[in-house]
């Protein structure tokens, strides 16, 4: 049964069929649809920015996570929003195509991007990482609850490491080397000048992503930590700078580890480097 969008009181299924009016819905029900590692790889590989968002969210690539993100945005649902319809799809990439600093998460959490159907929105993450954002000037409003809510983002595009919500916000390898060709595809599209890593999985799959590409990457392979930098060379000799920072996840932020400080600085210079100050 429908339930209503809370922003447009649009009826919505759950999960949300391609082109049927979900805010922001980049797919049409014509939309290609991988189905395998090598579908992922043949559809990524000569897309267009618009096409890859709309195949990205489509992707039934990875049985265990296509089953667990549908599974929550039917029956798996967290109380507080038990009566709100969920994406139930794989999340896409926000952001301008000619952003000069991208930023890579984990994966999208079960009960936010999985229920929003936009990156880092619905969940005390997304809560932290948009409000340092705002501050920053990279983004219009302090907050992003939902897709349809007018939020958008300035000289930064965010995507991720794994495009479907993981059982316990751990995909496997096997699923991050299933997704990598979607976000290699956008970043040779994109060609940003700074890549901001939220945690080490996001750090591990730049550079994994540096070396596919043939870029040149700094030996010993550099450390994963909050505030760490490396160059990373394209074949054309222009220059990538990777960015780290702690995720700000629930355990991140309650613990200290993290703090609107620490972020807030890690931002700043992410803007200075991608020539936004």
């Amino acid at each position: 049964m429908a339930e209503v969008h809370p922003l447009t009181g649009q009826p919505c299924d759950s999960p949300v069929p391609p082109g049927t009016g979900w805010p922001g819905d980049p797919a049409q029900p014509a939309t290609a649809v991988a189905h395998s590692a090598q579908q992922v790889r043949e559809l990524a590989h000569d897309a267009t920015l618009p096409e890859l968002d709309a195949r990205v969210s489509v992707c039934r690539a990875c049985p265990r996570l296509v089953t667990w993100r549908e599974k929550v945005a039917t029956t798996g649902r967290r109380a507080s929003f038990a009566h709100q319809p969920y994406w139930g799809r794989p999340v896409a990439s926000l952001g301008p195509e000619d952003a000069p600093v991208y930023v890579i998460g984990l994966a999208p959490a079960a009960n936010g991007a999985n229920r929003t159907g936009r990156m880092f929105t619905g969940d005390r993450s997304g809560d932290w990482l948009w409000a340092a954002l705002y501050r920053a000037g990279l983004a219009v409003q302090p907050t992003s609850l939902h897709a349809g809510d007018g939020q958008r983002l300035r000289g930064v595009r965010m995507g991720a490491a794994v495009r479907c919500a993981p059982p316990a916000n751990k995909p496997t390898a096997a699923e991050q080397a299933t997704c990598l060709p979607w976000i290699a595809r956008e970043l040779d599209l994109v060609r940003p000048r700074v890549l901001l890593a939220l945690g080490g999985i996001a750090w591990r799959t730049a550079l994994r992503l540096a070396r596919d590409a043939r870029w040149q990457v700094p030996r010993p392979a550099p450390r994963f930590g909050h505030g760490a930098e490396a160059v990373l060379t394209r074949p054309d000799n222009g220059e990538v700078t990777l960015l780290g920072s702690y995720h700000p996840s629930q355990q991140n932020t309650f613990t200290g580890r993290l703090t609107e400080e620490m972020l807030d600085r890690v931002l700043a210079r992410a803007k200075a480097l991608g020539g936004l100050a």
